[in-house]
């Protein structure tokens, strides 16, 4: 039996199939040691033999989070550039605000170190390096407590002897050592350094996580353990540990991976992503079956209105899933600021002590709590946890009349997750009214039509088991590694290099090509997707055409040329819902635009074809589907609700 393992915020979600069906698990998560919550989920699901698993540690620790400080790193690197990191870029994230500070860079000013080299722009060597001044820089760094080491030197994506030299000196003092030109081979120094430095303190802290989840899943007989890569692809453990930076955004790419597969099923090309859980709602976009990438983030950042704050974390440069978020979950505190105005999140309550109706203590109303108030969900979550509506009232009576507080706490929600659903289709140049929209998360189907209709958007198909997507995701995830060149003298022969490196680690895989593409003159480039070289200004000009409007009489440059050796995931097929049958409801009081009178219906009842017209409640035990008037539900042959605007 194959599981998928994926820890959010609040539940630690857990699916297994075999040729018997599937099996799932939802409880919560155990914040300062998550394996402990996954090793629980275990227990209760039989033998497993493999194990895929979405994982936050990075995120959490560069967030901060209790039991999960970052190690002592040192950076070494070209005389005169040791500041590179904290220096950064010059642009302001906050132009207005005098108080702004950019985050502490995870170097100290007395843990970089500077050595004589220098290699040219153009991969020339102009000093080699001295192996005897490395070593007594390497000495310092041990005697100063260190862990890790960064070795970050000027041009080595263009000629990296220098730092491989290096590499050899260190790994004779430490365990843990990253290079620039192995983790991101590609110019600009500020961002190279950074993705480096990232790595390097990431690495002890995910070698100690997977080594304790490996040895907890071998008691339950478990042979193998794949991560999900925040590409939307598997490595292995040793690739996971050897370039952390790769796994840090996991969790949200495994529902978009998922979104991909089952468009295919379903004939629809173009689909968007809305994965709401307990703290986050996130929206990504799949652009002909295909998931829709970036090359640049910043961990440990903010987001403003769902765009990532520039300048307010610490940059790293891996292929990520494109994914917009904004703080609105299930658990997100309502509250007023000091004007009176009502407010959502950005704050969440959690996992522990969770929203007030949870009876666990919880002192401040969320939006679970404002949904059960309204009746768009019922009194009884996963595992026949019962929720306590009287505890909901009063939390939001706090705030002013319940009913009057709690609309207005979900429209505040769906005005946030709407602008995340823009930031992802309208600001990349997409019309959102010709995607088909895939809502999942505990969430997710609860305010899926409300975003439809704000967004012109016709049809929307609830997966099977929604509440826990992501993890049924990974079940469908290819193995994924990837290698990149930055300014290839001869493509074809670049790309073939690269794919005869990577065919040593997956024999069997095909190879998925991108460039990374600017005009000559410009500060930023454009990835496109590469079927035939020689088409790579074209198919530049197209994708700049179609996001920003216009094209230039300018040379086109390729900067980064990047290839992926891919296996097919698991072909897993979904159970096919039962036939015939005329299934029971029941009646509830639910405010959707206004109070209706709703048939509420068991979701596994739902026979195939069966359809359920609205207003009308699905409740199933991960989630559940609000149908509005005017919109219409059937039963797909894979399980999915499909949903369409009359």
């Amino acid at each position: 039996m194959i599981a998928s393992v994926d820890v959010g915020g609040t539940f630690t979600d857990i699916v297994a199939v075999d040729e018997s069906g599937v099996k799932i698990y939802k409880g919560p998560t155990t914040p300062k040691a998550p394996e402990q919550g996954v090793l629980q989920g275990m227990a209760r699901l039989g033998r497993v033999t493999t194990v895929v698993h979405a994982t936050t540690i990075g995120t959490n620790s560069l967030l901060g989070q209790v039991n999960l400080e970052l190690p002592k790193v040192a950076l070494l690197t070209t005389k005169g550039f040791k500041d590179v990191i904290e220096i950064g870029r010059q642009n302001r994230p906050e132009l207005y605000n005098p108080f702004f500070r950019k985050p502490t860079p995870l170097v100290p000013p007395e843990l970089r170190f500077e050595v004589n080299e220098r290699v040219g722009p153009n991969g020339e060597v102009i000093q080699e390096i001295d192996e005897k001044e490395v070593d007594e820089r390497m000495r310092e760094a041990k005697a100063m407590g260190t862990t890790s080491v960064a070795i970050s030197f000027l041009h080595s994506f263009m000629n990296p002897v220098n730092e491989m030299k290096a590499k050899e000196v260190a790994e004779r003092y430490f365990e843990y050592v990253s290079v620039s030109h192995e983790i991101s081979p590609a110019p600009r120094e500020y961002e190279r350094t950074s993705t480096t430095v990232v790595n390097a303190s990431l690495m002890p802290v995910m070698r100690r996580y997977l080594t304790s989840l490996k040895e907890g899943l071998k008691l339950h007989e478990v042979k193998e353990l794949f991560i999900m890569s925040s590409s939307g692809g598997l490595i292995d453990v040793d690739e996971a540990v050897r370039r952390p930076v790769q796994v840090i955004e996991s969790g949200p790419a495994a529902g978009v991976v998922g979104v991909s597969v089952l468009s295919k099923v379903m004939g629809e090309p173009n689909a968007i992503s809305f994965d709401m859980g307990g703290t986050t709602a996130k929206a990504g976009t799949v652009v002909n079956y295909e998931v829709e990438t970036t090359q640049e983030y910043e961990v440990g950042g903010r987001t403003h209105y769902g765009r990532l704050v520039k300048g307010s974390g610490y940059p790293v440069r891996f292929p990520f899933v494109d994914l917009a978020e904004v703080s609105a979950g299930g658990g997100s505190i309502v509250w007023r600021d000091e004007a009176g105005a009502l407010r959502v999140g950005p704050l969440s309550a959690g996992a522990e002590p969770g929203p007030m109706s949870y009876g666990k203590g919880g002192r401040y109303p969320t939006l679970t709590d404002a949904n059960l108030v309204l009746g768009r969900i019922g009194d009884t979550l996963t595992d026949g946890f019962k929720l306590n509506k009287e505890l909901a009232v009063k939390g939001l009576k706090g705030l002013g009349d319940p009913v009057e507080v709690a609309r207005e706490a979900i429209s505040l929600a769906n005005v946030e997750m709407s602008r995340a659903m823009r930031l992802v289709t309208v600001e990349r140049g997409y019309d959102p009214s010709g995607f088909t929209m895939f809502a999942f998360g505990g969430a997710g189907p609860q305010y899926s039509l409300d975003l439809a209709e704000e967004m012109g958007i016709a049809k929307v198909v609830i997966p099977p088991h929604p509440g826990l997507f992501s993890a049924l995701g990974m079940l469908f995830a290819d193995m994924k590694f990837e290698a990149s060149v930055s300014y290839p003298k001869d493509l074809d022969a670049s790309y073939r290099e690269m794919e005869e490196r990577l065919s040593k680690r997956l024999p069997e895989a095909r190879f998925l090509r991108y460039a990374d593409v600017r005009y000559q003159g410009q500060g930023w480039e454009l990835t496109v997707s590469v079927t035939d070289p020689v088409k790579i200004p074209e198919d530049f000009e197209r994708k700049h055409l179609s996001i920003y409007g216009f094209k230039l009489d300018s040379p086109v440059e390729v900067v980064t040329i990047r290839s992926f050796a891919v296996v097919p995931g698991s072909s897993i097929s979904l159970p096919r819902p039962r036939e015939g049958g005329n299934p029971s409801f029941k009646l509830r009081d639910v405010m959707m635009d206004d109070w209706v009178k709703a048939r509420v219906y068991r979701r596994e009842d739902l026979p195939l074809g069966f359809e359920v017209q609205g207003p009308a409640v699905v409740e199933e035990y991960s989630s559940t589907v609000l149908i509005k008037e005017g919109w219409k539900a059937k039963v797909h042959e894979n399980g999915s609700l499909v949903l369409v605007r009359e």
